[in-house]
Order: structure tokens, then sequence, then C-alpha cells
């Protein structure tokens, strides 16, 4: 009897483990003024800046930035595991790492970046 038991509150915490999962995983949210599936870029120094993003990127692709010094907040709120990369040169080249998407984020000196990347 013991055994049955154990065994349905099993099943019952791996049900409720993966519907809890799937339900979280199904809302769009907004990250500090980030939209669902963009890829947010924050001011100089500035961390969150009010939640209000200075440069905000959607579509698949390379692209190029100018301008950028210092110390800024990237947050990828990019879904279906799409990842943002940060390149030293033009176009894509010199990428390093990756951000996932979801919403994780970092704080990246910018002086020697040149593009991102965002894809699938």
């Amino acid at each position: 009897m013991r055994r049955i038991a154990r065994a349905a509150a099993a099943v019952s915490l791996a049900l409720g483990v993966l519907t809890t999962v799937g339900s979280t995983s199904a809302q769009a949210v907004t990250q500090h003024g980030c939209q669902d599936g963009y890829v947010c870029i924050y001011p100089q120094d500035a961390g969150w800046n009010n939640d209000t993003p200075s440069h905000v990127y959607y579509n698949y692709g390379t692209y190029n930035l100018s301008g950028m010094y210092g110390i800024h907040r990237i947050v990828n709120n990019q879904t279906g595991g799409a990842t943002m990369r940060t390149c030293t040169g033009y176009n894509g080249t010199g990428c390093e790492g990756y951000v996932s998407g979801g919403g994780w984020w970092l704080d990246k000196d910018m002086t020697p970046i040149n593009s991102i990347t965002l894809q699938p």
C-alpha cells in the first residue's frame, strides 16, 4: 500500500511540475520596458534606466552599432531559445559567447563592441 501511495505522490508531483513549467513558458512578459521577443540595450551607466531602453532590436540578423561606449545593460527577451551575441567587428564578425533569451541580461563594456547578432 505504501508503494502505491509513494508512486501516486511522485506522479502528482511530476505532473504539477510539468504543468507549472508549461504555463510559465507560454506567457508573454515585458522585462524592464523590453517587450517580449526583443533585445534591448539601455543607456551608458544607467542600469535599467527607469525601464526605458535606448535601443531595441526584434528581427534575427546583424546590427552594426556606433557611438556606444562604456557599460550598457543588455537584456535578451527573445523567445523560443533565441540568442544574442556581441561582436568586436562590424557585420557580426569576432563574436563572443551569447546571451540566452527569456529575460537573461548582462552589463557589458560596449567600447570594443561594433555589432550584435540575434539568432534563433
